[in-house]
C-alpha cells in the first residue's frame, strides 16, 4: 500500500449477502443442537471464503478456540484435515456432536454448495494431567506411563503405544531411550531407582538387550542424577538427562 502512487488503495469488502451473518450463524446451530448456544458463531460461508484463500484440499487447519466447532465442520466438508482444540465441556457435548453430524451428511451450512454427502471421520482425544507444575518441576502425582510418554515423543516425535514395565521405553531408528522415575525400579532412595549406576544400566543393558539384539547406537537416559563418569558415558555412547531439566528443555 505504502508503493501506491496514484488511483485509490484497494479495499477489501466481504458482504453479508455473499458470507453469511452471525444472526445467521445463530440459526445453523440452532438448528445442529436445538437451542441457540453461542453468542457470536460464524457463518460457514464466511469460513469457507477463508479456507478457500487460505489453503488447498488436504492441507491441515488448526483452530486452536473450537467453539461451535464450524471451522472443524467446514475444513472436512471441503477436503481440508483439521485439528480442532477446545476447554470448554462443550467440545464433547457439541463439537463432536456437530462432527457426528457432517460425517452422517448434514445438509445445513454449505453442503449443498460443496456437494457435501457426508463421510470420513475423526478421533476425539482428551489432554492428560500437566506434567511440569509452575514452578518448572515434574508434578509429583504423575505417573511412570505418563511421563514416559512425554519423554519418548520429546524424544522421538512418535507417539508411544502401552507404556512398558520397565525404566527401557523402547529403541527408535539406532537409538534407545530409558526413563528412571517414580521408582521404576522399585527403590526410591537419592542413590537407588531414580539414578543411573553401573547396576542400574546392567538392567538397562539386559532389557536392551532382549528387545533389539545387537543395537549399537546411543542409549538416552533420563534419570534423577548420574554416578557415572564422562569417561564411561562417552565409552558406552551414553547420553544422560537429568530431569526435570532436561525434559522441560526438549519438550
Amino acid at each position: 500500500m505504502s508503493e501506491v502512487k496514484a488511483g485509490l488503495t484497494p479495499n477489501t469488502l466481504w458482504l453479508a449477502e455473499e458470507f453469511g451473518t452471525n444472526d445467521e450463524a445463530k440459526k445453523e446451530t440452532v438448528r445442529l443442537f436445538g437451542s441457540e448456544v453461542f453468542d457470536t458463531p460464524k457463518p460457514e460461508r464466511l469460513i469457507q471464503r477463508i479456507l478457500h484463500i487460505a489453503t488447498n484440499p488436504g492441507d491441515l487447519v488448526l483452530d486452536s478456540f473450537l467453539g461451535s466447532g464450524t471451522t472443524a465442520a467446514v475444513a472436512h466438508k471441503m477436503g481440508r484435515r483439521w485439528i480442532g482444540v477446545e476447554l470448554g465441556d462443550h467440545a464433547r457435548t457439541h463439537c463432536a456432536l456437530r462432527m457426528r453430524k457432517v460425517i452422517e451428511g448434514e445438509q445445513g451450512g454449505i453442503s449443498k454448495d460443496v456437494g457435501w454427502e457426508g463421510g470420513g471421520g475423526f478421533r476425539f482425544c482428551t489432554l492428560g494431567q500437566p506434567v511440569f507444575d509452575e514452578d518448572g518441576r515434574i508434578d509429583p502425582e504423575i505417573r511412570f506411563a505418563d511421563l514416559a510418554r512425554h519423554v519418548w515423543f520429546s524424544e522421538t516425535r512418535q507417539p508411544m503405544g502401552d507404556a512398558p514395565t520397565g525404566p527401557l521405553l523402547g529403541v527408535h531408528g539406532e537409538r534407545a531411550v530409558a526413563l528412571l522415575y517414580n521408582g521404576i525400579l522399585k527403590d526410591r532412595s537419592p542413590g537407588g531407582g531414580n539414578v543411573l549406576t553401573r547396576a542400574v544400566l546392567g538392567l538397562i543393558r539386559e532389557d536392551l538387550a532382549t528387545v533389539a539384539p545387537g543395537c549399537a547406537g546411543d542409549l538416552v537416559v533420563y534419570g534423577a542424577a548420574c554416578r557415572l563418569s564422562e569417561a564411561t558415558l562417552k565409552e558406552q555412547s551414553i547420553l544422560f538427562r537429568q530431569t526435570p531439566y532436561d525434559i522441560s528443555a526438549r519438550a
